[in-house]
């Protein structure tokens, strides 16, 4: 059994590279989606705590404020980054998720890459530039999810 949380700023690639780690046959949550987060932003705590419990292989994303509450329950956190110009410019012209169009959301997404990002990094096992091809990124993560870095569960 091995969780594996992948993190970063909108538009840095998560959903992307879990639908490459989901074509390769991975059990993947993506928790932007199906009422993982809860309206304050956060995930529901009891029903992520129940997926963690689970003795199944899994790779989860999602970037939320409570999410350190559940590191010990993951083998390896991947940050995945890029430069806040090609993170506004992705999520500005992607359309499977209306964040980031606004000027306003483009703002906060500014600001949290110089304010949330460095927190992220702090607790990540391993940092990757999201401009890399996303098979390359999944192949990085398939080595985490095989092989933990430190073997947590």
């Amino acid at each position: 059994m091995s969780h594996v949380l992948i993190t970063g700023m909108s538009g840095a690639g998560k959903t992307t590279l879990l639908g490459e780690l989901s074509r390769r046959g991975h059990r993947t949550i993506d928790t932007d989606y199906d009422g993982w987060v809860l309206p304050d932003g956060t995930w529901d705590e009891a029903r992520m705590s129940r997926l963690l419990a689970s003795e199944q292989t899994l790779v989860v994303s999602g970037t939320v404020e409570n999410q350190g509450c559940f590191y010990d329950r993951f083998a390896a956190i991947v940050l995945l980054t890029a430069p806040v110009d090609l993170l506004i410019k992705r999520v500005s012209t992607r359309t499977n998720n209306p964040y980031g169009k606004a000027e306003s959301e483009q703002f906060v997404i500014r600001q949290q890459v110089s304010d949330v990002e460095p927190l992220l990094r702090r607790n990540a096992s391993l940092e990757l530039d999201g401009r890399r091809p996303v098979s390359e990124l999944a192949d990085e993560v398939e080595r985490l999810v095989v092989a933990p870095p430190d073997g947590r569960p």
